[in-house]
C-alpha cells in the first residue's frame, strides 16, 4: 500500500474526532479517506460527493460539516444542499451550519432563506452570532453580493442589529465593504440618532463632519467630550487626533489629560503642545511627567530627555539621553543626545558619540543608518559640506543603495551645485524603487531647475502626485513646471494648495511667478514679500523677482 494511504485513517482521526458512544455506527473509513485524499489533491469535487456518502453513513455531525464545506468550496451547490440538510439533521443549532447555510443562499440569490439563517444566527449574538454573520456576508463577490446587500438593507430596516452602536457601525462598515456608500452613510447616521451620548458616536460624527470640510462644527462635537467622563484611552486617543487634526491641538492635549495617564498619553500630549506652540503647556507637562513615578525606566527619561529637547533645555536634556544605558531606546537616546550636543555648542563631543554608535556591532541597524544621517546634517549646518558628504559616503558603504541615504545625499550633491552627482543618485533610487514620490520630485525638479527641462519633468511629476496627491513640495514642483511650460491656471491651483499648507519662500517664488504671468502683478508682489518675510534671502525667491520685476 502506499504510504500515503497507510498514514490518512491516523491524519483522519485528528480531523474528525471519533463518534460518540450514542452513535455506534461504524466509521465509514473508505469514503472519508477517499474524501481526504481528493481534497488534499485539490479535487474538491470528487472528495464532496466522498465526503456526502459518508457523512449520509454516519451520525457524526463533523463529517457532514465536512462534506458541506468541501461541497461550497468546489462550488457543487447541488450536493452542498444535500451535506447541509444532514449536518442540519444532526446538529440544528449550530452556528457554523446557519453560516454555512447563509453561504448557499447567498449563491442561490434567496434572500428570504438569507434571511431565516440570519435571523437564526442572531439569536445566538452573544456567542458570536453576530460577528460571524457579518464575516460571511463580507465573503460575498459578484452576484453573491447583491443578495448580501440586501440582507444588510433588511437588517437596518428592520434594527436587527444588537442594540449598541458598534454593531450598528460594524454593518456600516460592510455595507461600505459591500460597495453601497449610500446605505453606509444612513446606516451611520440611524446609529448616531439612536445613540446620541455614546462617546464613540460623537468621534465619528465629528470625523464626518471635518471630512466634509465643516473644522468648527467638529470641534464643537468634541470639545463637549471635555466636560464627559474620561474616555477608554484608545477613544481618548481617537478623539484628541480629530480635534488636532481640525485646527485645535491646545484641545487635544487637554482631552488627552483626562484619565489615567501613561508614557503613551504623555507623549501624544506633548505631540500636540508642540503643535500648536503651547511653551507654558508643555512646560507643565514636564513637570508633571518628572513626578510621575517611573522615571528610573529608559522610556520614562527618553520621554523627559524629548520634553526637556523641545523646552530647549539643552542640559536637563543631555543628561537625560545620557541617563538611558539600556534597553531598546539606548540608540535612539544616542543620536537625540548627539542632536542636543551640537545644539550646546559641543559639536566634536557629538560626533564622536554618533561615531561610537557606528562602531558599535550591537546597535540597531535603522539607528547606526539614521546617525550617518544625522552627522551629515550637523556637519552641513556646520559649514562642511564637504565632510557630510563624507559622511554620507561612509553611510552607503555600510548600507549600499539604501534609498534614504541615497536621497540625502542627492539633495546634498544639488545643493551643492553637483547636478549630475544628484541625478545620479536619485536614478539609483528609481531604478530599484520606480515610485518613489520624492526621487521623483528631486529628479525632475533639478532636472526642470538646473537643465530647464520642463518637458522630461513633467511625467515625472506628474507620477509622483499620483503616488502622494497631498506633498506640498510635489504640488509645488508640479505647479511650477506646468507654469513654464504654459499651463499657468491649471499650475496656478496647485501652488494654491501648496502655499495654503503655509508660507514658504520657493513656493511663494512660483506662485508669484503664475500671478505675475497671468498679469495679476500686485498679487504677485504681495505673495513675494509674504516669502521674504520668511527667508528674504532665499536663492529661488531672490532670482525669480530678479527675472520679473526687472
Amino acid at each position: 500500500m502506499n504510504r500515503r494511504f497507510r498514514l490518512l485513517p491516523a491524519l483522519l482521526l485528528t480531523i474528525l474526532p471519533l463518534p460518540s458512544f450514542a452513535d455506534s455506527r461504524p466509521l465509514p473509513l473508505g469514503d472519508l479517506m477517499a474524501g481526504e485524499f481528493a481534497r488534499q489533491q485539490g479535487d474538491y469535487a470528487t472528495s464532496a460527493r466522498h465526503y456526502l456518502l459518508a457523512a449520509l453513513a454516519s451520525g457524526d455531525p463533523r463529517i457532514a460539516a465536512r462534506a458541506t464545506e468541501t461541497a461550497l468550496l468546489a462550488g457543487h451547490d447541488r450536493l452542498a444542499a444535500r451535506a447541509l440538510r444532514r449536518w442540519r439533521l444532526l446538529e440544528p443549532d449550530a452556528l457554523p451550519m446557519h453560516a454555512a447555510a447563509v453561504t448557499l443562499a447567498l449563491r442561490e440569490g434567496e434572500h428570504e432563506s438569507a434571511m431565516e439563517e440570519a435571523a437564526a444566527m442572531l439569536a445566538r449574538a452573544e456567542d458570536g452570532g453576530w460577528v460571524t454573520l457579518l464575516d460571511v456576508l463580507a465573503q460575498a463577490r459578484g452576484d453573491e453580493a447583491v443578495i448580501a446587500r440586501s440582507v444588510v438593507a433588511t437588517l437596518f430596516r428592520q434594527a436587527l442589529a444588537p442594540d449598541d452602536l458598534q454593531a450598528w457601525l460594524q454593518l456600516a462598515g460592510l455595507a461600505r465593504r459591500l460597495d453601497d456608500s449610500a446605505l453606509s452613510a444612513r446606516i451611520e447616521a440611524a446609529a448616531l440618532a439612536r445613540f446620541p451620548d455614546d462617546p464613540r458616536g460623537r468621534v465619528l460624527q465629528a470625523s464626518r463632519l471635518r471630512q466634509d470640510g465643516q473644522a468648527e462644527e467638529a470641534k464643537a462635537v468634541l470639545r463637549a467630550l471635555l466636560e464627559a467622563p474620561p474616555l477608554p484611552p484608545d477613544l481618548r486617543s481617537t478623539a484628541a487626533r480629530e480635534l488636532a487634526q481640525a485646527g485645535d491641538p491646545a484641545a487635544a492635549a487637554a482631552l488627552l489629560a483626562r484619565g489615567p495617564q501613561n508614557d503613551v498619553s504623555y507623549s501624544e500630549r506633548a505631540r500636540w503642545l508642540i503643535l500648536g506652540g503651547d511653551r507654558d503647556g508643555l512646560l507643565a507637562l514636564y513637570r508633571e511627567v518628572r513626578r510621575a513615578p517611573g522615571d528610573a525606566r529608559p522610556t520614562r527619561k527618553l520621554l523627559l530627555g524629548h520634553l526637556a529637547e523641545a523646552l530647549m533645555r539643552w542640559s536637563e536634556a543631555e543628561a537625560w539621553y545620557a541617563g538611558v544605558d539600556s534597553g531598546e531606546g539606548r540608540d535612539l537616546a544616542v543620536t537625540r543626545r548627539a542632536r542636543v550636543l551640537a545644539e550646546m555648542g559641543r559639536l566634536p563631543a557629538a560626533l564622536e558619540l554618533l561615531d561610537a554608535l557606528q562602531q558599535n556591532r550591537d546597535a540597531d541597524g535603522e539607528r547606526v543608518r539614521d546617525s550617518h544621517l544625522l552627522e551629515a546634517e550637523l556637519l552641513i549646518r556646520a559649514g562642511r559640506a564637504d565632510d557630510a558628504l563624507k559622511a554620507l559616503d561612509a553611510g552607503l558603504e555600510v548600507f549600499e543603495g539604501d534609498p534614504v541615504l541615497l536621497y540625502a545625499r542627492g539633495m546634498e550633491h544639488e545643493r551643492t551645485g553637483r547636478i549630475d552627482a544628484a541625478l545620479a543618485d536619485f536614478r539609483r533610487i528609481l531604478d530599484e524603487l520606480p515610485d518613489h514620490a520624492h526621487a521623483l520630485n528631486a529628479y525632475a525638479y533639478a532636472l526642470a531647475q538646473h537643465r530647464g527641462d520642463f518637458a522630461a519633468a513633467l511625467p515625472l511629476l506628474q507620477r509622483a502626485h499620483r503616488v502622494a496627491p497631498t506633498s506640498v513640495a510635489i504640488q509645488d514642483s508640479l505647479g511650477w513646471v506646468l507654469v513654464r511650460l504654459g499651463r499657468v491656471e491649471e499650475g496656478l491651483e496647485l501652488l494654491r494648495q501648496a502655499w495654503s499648507a503655509g508660507p514658504d519662500p520657493e513656493i511663494a517664488a512660483h506662485l508669484g511667478e503664475a500671478l505675475w504671468r497671468l498679469g495679476r502683478k500686485e498679487e504677485a508682489r504681495s505673495i513675494w514679500a509674504a516669502g521674504r518675510a520668511v527667508d528674504a534671502d532665499n536663492p529661488v525667491l531672490t532670482a525669480t523677482m530678479l527675472e520679473f520685476e526687472r
